[in-house]
């Protein structure tokens, strides 16, 4: 991480603590973990919360092509940074759990999610419309990865049932500042859909 994306996400925890949800970027180790099942076979995928890119970087790492990435970010200091360094991603300047209710991307549209949300500091009304947008949005194989500093699921059980979805740890990255858990969510059974 350069010091400049540093000093940017210093500057907007200082500003917006509960938006950014870490004390401090995510690490490479965070980053393989989130982007080791996806590659350029996945097919488009869509980033929430990229802040400074460390996960994007990741991806493109992985084979993903730059111009099958969206990245969808909340807060305003990390957009032009991402356009800046992502100039053939599709960059968002929107909330997440604007996805479903504005009709923003057609059903099936990506292989798979990444999210860098601090979903442990959302309301569950917000996290629930974030997860029918996703799961709107994504393939019927599709895959959604998020990582939480919590001790279990950052998604709580009774709404994973009622949404029809599973969550898996994936793995832990105990080097990572602060530790972090990394949880593939999917449908629960083939042909399964999300209700919108």
């Amino acid at each position: 991480m350069t010091a400049r994306s540093l000093l940017l996400f210093l500057r907007t925890l200082a500003l917006s603590p509960r938006m950014v949800g870490a004390i401090a970027p995510s690490g490479t180790g965070l980053a393989k973990m989130m982007t080791q099942e996806i590659n350029a076979a996945t097919g488009p995928v869509l980033e929430l919360g990229p802040g400074t890119g460390v996960f994007t970087k990741a991806l493109l790492a992985r084979g993903v092509s730059e111009r099958d990435l969206t990245l969808i970010e909340y807060g305003s200091d990390f957009i032009r940074t991402l356009q800046l360094r992502f100039p053939a991603a599709r960059v968002l300047w929107m909330d997440a759990a604007w996805i479903n209710s504005h009709k923003v991307f057609e059903n099936n549209s990506f292989g798979a999610v990444v999210s860098g949300l601090p979903l442990l500091n959302i309301t569950p009304t917000k996290v629930e419309a974030i997860l029918r947008g996703v799961f709107s949005s994504l393939k019927e194989d599709g895959v959604m990865y998020q990582f939480t500093y919590g001790v279990s699921s950052p998604v709580h059980h009774e709404l994973l049932e009622r949404l029809g979805l599973h969550a898996s740890c994936v793995g832990r990255v105990l080097l990572n500042v602060p530790p972090a858990s990394v949880y593939r969510i999917v449908r629960r059974a083939p042909n399964a859909g999300v209700t919108p």
